[in-house]
């Protein structure tokens, strides 16, 4: 067989299983396009309702607030009705917090409509990457949890798009939160004709429903010998009269999870995505509309270097991405907070240097902390306590995505733009220490083996 045939082969095995993934990764969309189409409709917000710096960034963050509730509930709920339903109940809710926040009569109404869009992202981000990875061969898991990031991406570009085309519309805040029920129905529709996790069923004893599934998404191999080495897993998990003890070697792998989602989010990354037009127009944009299309770019490079990332993190490893990223990162930031401190010296140039920056720190996040961040958490927990573990570093991750959000204009308006991206370069600049000396490399190494470090006591940079 030629090599182009065995290709061939090898697509047509794996059709259903892509399909899969790409429905259910749409929930990354719903969660991209939160992220992105606050940016464009606070600008016309602020002319609706009078707000203080504070406000704006309640009316912002309120999503944030609502995704810890959904976080932190989802994996109960996850466990109790399976992974298919949580994710058809986010399409619902988040269609639901569209609808409310586009018909908001007052801004605690909006706050409130925010909230319930919130939780439904807060669901989104844990059962999705959660779904996709038990559906995934082993082979390709990598590829396919990191299309949620991808989908995310794609979320917030089209929430770009969605800004520029009712900017200049009447109500147009109104139908940019509106046009949120597209992408919930997508998703509702899609999942509607997919299959739980074979794992979840053999949880509820439906062992024919699980059996079909492997045969659909991994044809090649032995369905009845995986569905009995998950029930010989399940059975080990499950010794009756024994009771499970959290172990002190567990700690630091929970601790380094949560300093992968601090990494992620306190170097800034959701004040450039949530506040981009209104950076922009801090930066000169004289028009709301103008400052919206240069956000496009900006959402195109978020998209693009995130397929970069997909591309080469098993091919060169997760530290070196790191390290290419944080630095890029702490470098573009040094130069966007040089743009506000010397503007009258650039002066009509302001915006296109500050335009570069941005561009240069998104694509450095997008090639790195991105999806490097979910995979390396997906990695490097316990497979004991995954769902908890996996859990408290959703939790953390909205958290501190709430704290940063929230302070962002208050900060810019107390101590002064410079001072407030100089103060997350710095972040980034103690982020590449602490990848150096706490983030293990996980390229080639199978789960277990990761596990036996942790429990053996190695040093992570030893691993």
């Amino acid at each position: 067989m030629t090599a182009y045939n065995t290709t061939k082969v090898i697509k047509i095995k794996h059709f259903w299983l892509y399909v899969i993934a790409i429905i259910a990764s749409l929930g990354g969309m719903l969660a991209g396009f939160d992220m992105g189409v606050i940016s464009s409709a606070l600008l016309f917000i602020k002319e609706t309702w009078e707000m203080t710096p504070l406000t704006q960034g309640w009316v912002v963050s309120a999503a944030i607030v609502g995704s810890v509730i959904g976080a932190a509930a989802n994996g109960v709920l996850a466990d109790l009705f399976g992974r298919r339903k949580i994710i058809i109940a986010t399409a619902i809710v988040f269609c639901l917090g569209s609808v409310l926040s586009a018909m908001a009569p007052s801004v605690i109404w909006l706050i409130l409509g925010r909230m319930v869009i919130g939780i439904a992202v807060g669901m989104v981000t844990f059962v999705v990457p959660m779904y996709l990875s038990e559906i995934s061969p082993q082979k390709i898991r990598g590829m396919l949890v990191a299309m949620f990031q991808l989908s995310l991406t794609a979320g917030i570009l089209l929430s770009y798009l969605i800004g520029a085309v009712f900017a200049d519309a009447v109500y147009n805040w109104r139908w940019m939160f509106f046009s949120g029920i597209v992408p919930s129905l997508v998703l509702f529709v899609g999942i509607l004709f997919l299959n739980d996790t074979p794992r979840w069923l053999l949880t509820q004893k439906r062992e024919k429903e699980a059996l079909k599934v492997f045969e659909m998404i991994e044809p090649d191999s032995d369905a009845a010998a995986r569905v009995s080495e998950i029930k010989q897993t399940l059975r080990q998990e499950n010794v009756p009269g024994q009771k499970f003890k959290f172990q002190r070697w567990m700690l630091m792998p929970v601790f380094v999870g949560i300093g992968v989602m601090f990494m992620q989010i306190g170097t800034g990354i959701n004040t450039i995505i949530y506040y981009t037009t209104t950076i922009f127009q801090m930066a000169g944009f004289d028009s709301a509309i103008g400052a919206i299309y240069a956000t496009i770019g900006i959402g195109a490079v978020n998209f693009l270097m995130t397929l970069v990332a997909i591309m080469f993190t098993d091919k060169i490893g997760r530290k070196p991405l790191l390290y290419i990223g944080l630095t890029g990162m702490a470098l573009s930031l040094l130069a966007l907070g040089a743009v506000f401190e010397f503007a009258p010296l650039l002066g009509g140039s302001l915006k296109w240097v500050a335009i570069s920056s941005i561009i240069v720190y998104v694509a450095s996040f997008a090639c790195s902390l991105g999806p490097v961040g979910w995979i390396l958490v997906s990695e490097i927990l316990p497979l004991k306590i995954r769902g908890f573990a996996m859990s408290a570093c959703t939790v953390a991750n909205f958290v501190i995505n709430f704290m940063v959000v929230l302070s962002f204009l208050p900060l810019v308006q107390t101590i002064g733009e410079a001072y407030t991206f100089w103060m997350y370069s710095g972040i980034a600049v103690a982020c590449l220490f602490f990848t150096y000396y706490m983030i293990p490399e996980t390229k080639g190494a199978s789960l277990e083996k990761i596990e036996q470090n942790w429990q053996k006591g190695i040093s992570p940079r030893n691993f």
